[in-house]
């Protein structure tokens, strides 16, 4: 085994994934350079390391040591360690700050950074504050580094270390050590599989009930990504002992424990035992409920001469509200709980200002909420109110001690409002939907507003359709297209596809267009040309606030990930003046327009006007869109404005919660409205290309539709009606309830539910 002490010249390639790494250093003993290999993540520039290994010849870059064991050492001259010190490990040091510290502080700098930060403030430049991040992130980066050593040793990507340390600390090791599983729990981006191969390389058992419990729990997780709040017994069994490769005896036994311990609840029904994760099995429980208990209360129409005050009401604001908008103004008086549906220019904006004019004549609170910022920022638009997204309504956020108080307003704490009117239903979850009915008490009205032939929600359940079939409430549907919207073609080929039919194509004079194409390749390049120069030519659009590109699908050429690294080489390209990280597979340019991909209730956002903060809170989420401020590569961060104006910093470990937003998927784009939008027409596999697919994606469009591709994949679309069935009990358990109700005539049968 041969070993070299040196400092390392050159960083010559790395795998940002695996952590694989080529390098330069410089021979201690005889100063000559050596090329060496292996997963050395954390190596940087200036370093003096120690490594271990065997000399190996290459072919094509000849002799090379390739890295069994490598340690870090004190760099032994002040070149070596101003070097190591502005390599960007350590977050708040660039070249500037390690020239003054090694200045300052010569060979010393590391000690008085590990054992004395207190005296880092005397070097120009560096406060309290500053002092402190340094310090912190060198005692984190000696930390991960240990980290790192120990789950590469088990076959983990550099990619994760940081999250796994950031969630367990100096812990890391002997918590993993113990029961690795826990990953699969705590730590976002890990799943079973991942922990599966740490455990595995451990030395678990294939059979440990340890695993098969895990492997169970991963199954009913992997159901509820795809929208599912259960699994049936018999299909978790077979998918869950097909993934561990064990016996279906260890699995209906991992099942009982799993319910003894109370991870996961199962429930008889006429088809099949239902298996639930406990936290979906309490939403569905709790939702149904309240929902009887809002429905059922008594709500006394506040008004006398109900008819001249809709008849006032509509000559105030010059309108004539169709025969189906009347009705449901009427019934949002009667109920407790209303459900509106309907497609695009059905009316339904209209109908909820003419409900929020008429309950502020009565003196009554109302409250607007949407499931996302930008669904939120829509409403407030139409309506000339203040809209908050359900979280932020919900109040989310940290208790004065900084523990995690998650949502403020509940049964305890509940919305002091009297009626509360939520846009863009469809894409409510159980989880979050159970939330909001927990603030809501009996005697306020809530009015649920949604289009139910879009796509379902991203999270578990199938909320708004549940209710509707329930048959529990009152439902209005908004059917008839108003002149105004007969005007546009998007409306009338929405409601086309919809129900089935070819919509027309380049109409002159109109507004939603194909241009037809072949190959993904023409696809690709003929959408690059429309937003750079043909649309910004038809009108005054800009080709990245105004234009928004749709896929279908992730992958191939005109998937998502390759229409953004595309569509960024020619609307960002790089510039000497703008900073850039790489990221994953792709690079993070400033100027980019980004997408979180993740809720996220911890990040904390703030709002400023003129220069100062004016609000701040926590909490980014799923499909929040905006553009990249700055990036700081010194401190190792990120500054993205959203489009509701939050501003958040992001640590370079948390990169992966964020892709470029150039073009998105569909599903991403619900809840969010666009100028124009342009949607590529390729082949795709049919239980993706569906008619509510593109339904969804015509109906984001305001102002243009421009399809991109072929007709047959266009016909293809429309005439496939396949909509994913859903393993959900909502409607089940609502109508049983109410069933119960009628039959017991009290409320007494519900019992009390916990969380």
């Amino acid at each position: 085994m041969a070993e070299v002490i040196g400092v390392i010249e050159e960083i010559v390639f790395r795998n940002e994934e695996n952590g694989f790494t080529v390098l330069d250093l410089v021979n201690e003993v005889d100063g000559t350079l050596v090329t060496a290999i292996g997963n050395i993540p954390y190596a940087v520039e200036g370093e003096r390391v120690r490594i271990t290994g065997e000399w190996s010849v290459h072919p094509d870059y000849g002799e090379q040591i390739k890295i069994e064991n490598y340690e870090s050492a004190v760099p032994t001259s002040l070149e070596s360690l101003e070097r190591y010190l502005a390599s960007g490990l350590i977050k708040g040091v660039g070249p500037s700050t390690a020239k003054r510290l090694v200045e300052h502080f010569g060979l010393d700098t590391l000690d008085i950074i590990q054992f004395y930060p207190d005296r880092l403030t005397e070097v120009p430049g560096i406060g309290p504050k500053k002092a402190e991040t340094i310090a912190a992130s060198f005692y984190e980066q000696k930390e991960v580094r240990e980290v790192m050593l120990f789950l590469q040793s088990h076959g983990i990507s550099t990619n994760f270390a940081v999250k796994i340390y950031k969630i367990y600390g100096e812990q890391t090791i002997p918590i993993l050590k113990e029961n690795p599983y826990r990953m699969a729990q705590d730590v976002v981006g890990i799943g079973f599989k991942t922990a599966d191969k740490i455990a595995r390389s451990m030395g678990i058992e294939y059979d440990s009930p340890y695993r098969v419990m895990a492997g169970t729990k991963y199954v009913l997780s992997q159901a509820a990504s795809n929208g599912h709040t259960y699994l049936p017994k018999e299909e978790l069994i077979t998918n869950a002992a097909s993934l561990l490769g064990v016996d279906i005896e260890l699995v209906e036994n991992a099942i009982v424990s799993l319910a003894i311990n109370q991870s996961i609840t199962l429930e008889e029904t006429e088809e099949h035992t239902a298996v639930y994760l406990q936290p979906f099995y309490v939403a569905e429980n709790n939702i149904s409920k309240a929902l009887i208990e809002l429905a059922m209360t008594e709500m006394p129409i506040p008004v006398d001469n109900l008819d001249k005050v809709l008849y006032d009401l509509q000559k105030q604001e010059q309108i004539i509200l169709a025969h189906n908008q009347r009705e449901a103004v009427i019934e949002s008086l009667q109920n407790g709980v209303l459900v509106i549906t309907g497609g695009p220019g059905t009316g339904k904006t209209t109908t909820i200002n003419c409900i929020i004019k008429l309950f502020e004549q009565l003196d009554a609170e109302v409250m607007l909420a949407a499931p996302t910022g930008r669904a939120a920022k829509r409403l407030s638009e139409t309506t000339g109110r203040e809209a908050k997204t359900i979280h932020r309504l919900l109040e989310y956020g940290y208790s004065g001690d900084g523990e995690l108080d998650f949502f403020q307003k509940d049964e305890d704490d509940p919305l002091d409002a009297d009626v509360v009117i939520v846009d863009e239903m469809s894409m409510v979850d159980v989880l979050l939907m159970n939330h909001l009915l927990k603030a809501i008490v009996p005697g306020t009205r809530l009015i649920l507003v949604g289009d139910v032939d879009q796509l379902p929600s991203v999270g578990p359940g199938n909320v708004l359709r549940d209710i509707i079939n329930s048959g529990l409430v009152k439902v209005i549907r908004l059917t008839e297209i108003f002149r105004q919207a007969q005007e546009s073609m998007i409306v009338l080929n929405a409601h086309r596809i919809n129900r089935g039919e070819f919509p027309q194509l380049n109409v002159r004079g109109k507004d939603f267009f194909l241009d037809r194409r072949e190959s993904p390749k023409e696809i690709l390049d003929t959408i690059v040309d429309l937003i750079c120069r043909r649309i910004p030519g038809f009108g005054p659009y800009h080709p990245v606030k105004d234009i928004q590109v749709l896929s279908p699908m992730k992958k191939g050429l005109v998937g998502v990930n390759n229409l953004n690294s595309e569509l960024q080489k020619v609307l960002n390209p790089p510039k000497p003046s703008k900073k850039e990280k790489a990221s994953r597979d792709m690079i993070f340019r400033e100027g980019d327009k980004v997408m979180q991909i993740k809720n996220n209730y911890n990040l904390g956002w703030k709002r400023y006007s003129h220069g100062k903060v004016i609000e701040e809170g926590e909490g980014v989420f799923n499909g929040d869109v905006g553009y990249i401020e700055s990036i700081d590569i010194e401190d190792r961060e990120m500054t993205v404005i959203f489009d509701d104006d939050k501003v958040v910093v992001y640590d370079f470990t948390q990169l992966d919660e964020l892709e470029l937003a150039y073009a998105i998927s569909i599903h991403k784009s619900q809840g969010s409205e666009f100028p124009v939008v342009v949607i590529p027409m390729a082949w795709g596999p049919p239980m993706l290309m569906t008619r509510n697919l593109l339904y969804t994606a015509v109906t984001r469009a305001k102002e243009m539709v421009v399809l991109v591709g072929r007709e047959r994949t266009i016909q293809a679309m429309v005439q496939n009606n396949h909509i994913s069935n859903r393993y959900s009990g909502l409607e089940r358990r609502l109508k049983s309830l109410f069933t119960s109700l009628v039959v017991d005539d009290k409320f007494n049968v519900f019992g009390d539910m916990e969380d």
